[in-house]
């Protein structure tokens, strides 16, 4: 095998180019059996990187505050948490964007469509089972807890099926990476619409103000009804 100096990808005996990031191969290198560790950790966390995407997030900390940057570092950080031991287990770790904005949309946002459904169909039949509307919250803490878990398993999945493939050129693992992963900018779209649809049902509702009280008239009980279930 082959290793490459650059990257330390392992390539054919009778590769020229490497194929993770096409640099030339040392034909002398040709009878290395292994490579560093830390080049091999470090092309594994660029994989990582490559599929988060260099889009810039509004990131919220306790002690950083508020700041616009690429989100990469702060997923990494997060996801050593996940890994620590050498061993892959939940810990507590907590996603403010899952929380704050919308599960449904963030989780669309970062291409996990089964989770965007759960989030989406989730809240709406707990609160129409409960008849309490209040249970969406709950909701919005659970993606708050796991978010970042979930985020770390599915991007785990992703690269380890790439890499289990066929050899790919650089290009084409790029455009894999970015394929399966990095941000849908049409969500950004579609949260801004659903949040002025929010806000024009709820100055809609205090326009026309609490129901009246006293008799009820047969027509008006099952929208009276209504109001003091929400």
């Amino acid at each position: 095998m082959k290793f490459c100096s650059k990257c330390a990808q392992a390539n054919p005996d009778d590769a020229s180019f490497c194929w993770q990031c096409g640099t030339v191969l040392d034909v002398e290198a040709a009878g290395a059996t292994a490579a560093p560790a830390p080049l091999l950790e470090s092309d594994e966390t660029r994989l990582w990187r490559s599929f988060i995407g260099p889009q810039k997030a509004i990131l919220l900390s306790l002690k950083k505050g508020w700041s616009w940057e690429r989100p990469d570092n702060y997923y990494l950080q997060q996801f050593k948490k996940f890994s620590a031991g050498g061993t892959s287990r939940f810990a507590l770790t907590w996603h403010w964007p899952a929380f704050l904005v919308d599960p449904f949309l963030w989780f669309l946002y970062r291409k996990m469509y089964l989770y965007a459904l759960i989030y989406a169909l989730g809240p709406v039949v707990s609160a129409y089972l409960t008849g309490d509307f209040t249970v969406g919250f709950v909701w919005r803490v659970m993606a708050g807890v796991s978010a970042n878990y979930i985020y770390y398993w599915h991007i785990r999945e992703h690269v380890t099926e790439i890499r289990k493939g066929p050899p790919l050129e650089a290009g084409v693992l790029e455009e894999q990476l970015r394929d399966r992963g990095g941000v849908q900018p049409y969500v950004l779209w579609l949260g801004a619409a659903l949040y002025v649809l929010l806000f024009f049902i709820v100055m809609q509702i205090i326009r026309e103000g609490p129901p009246a009280t006293g008799p009820l008239q047969p027509g008006k009980a099952k929208t009276t009804a209504v109001y003091q279930t929400i």
